[in-house]
């Protein structure tokens, strides 16, 4: 794959996988009141907008604000950008690979942007599960960040079949 293939998966996964992020923190931010739980399906979907000060289900929340400032917006823009580099000019890398690390990319930097507006937290507004056994509150964001991660499993474990 060119190295212009490779940037356009990229910005399209980006655009797409941002847009739709911020379009729902937005309508959750819109339409919903802190604190407030809206249950369907049987109580198998909840949405309730939440303000995450930590990273992966509210880890490191509790730190000062400096540690949580240098950890989940210093930290993770140079893990971005680094993951970026190695999708755009990595010698040899498959397609899934690629999306995998697109979609891992999009919802961290969707997710930083957030902690840059809203003075360190990130917008959360989703919670699946069955009675007591629940997720933590999340975004689409993170479900870009779980499928990329999921793809780059079962492209390590399928074993290595690459191209340019």
């Amino acid at each position: 794959m060119t190295k212009l293939m490779r940037l356009a998966l990229l910005a399209v996964i980006a655009v797409a996988s941002v847009g739709c992020d911020q379009l729902t923190k937005t309508l959750a931010q819109e339409r919903l009141q802190q604190g407030e739980v809206h249950s369907y399906l049987g109580d198998t979907v909840r949405v309730q907008l939440a303000h995450n000060y930590g990273a992966f289900l509210s880890l490191g929340a509790s730190l000062s604000e400096e540690w949580r400032q240098g950890l989940w917006s210093i930290g993770v823009g140079i893990v971005l950008i680094c993951m970026l580099g190695y999708a755009l000019f990595a010698r040899l890398m498959d397609r899934p690979t690629l999306i995998a690390l697109a979609l891992i990319v999009a919802g961290g930097a969707s997710n930083l942007y957030d902690r840059l507006i809203y003075g360190g937290y990130v917008i959360d507004f989703l919670n699946v599960g069955l009675g007591p056994v629940r997720t933590g509150i999340f975004n689409v964001a993170d479900m870009g960040i779980m499928a990329g991660a999921f793809i780059m499993l079962w492209s390590t474990l399928r074993g290595p079949k690459l191209r340019n």
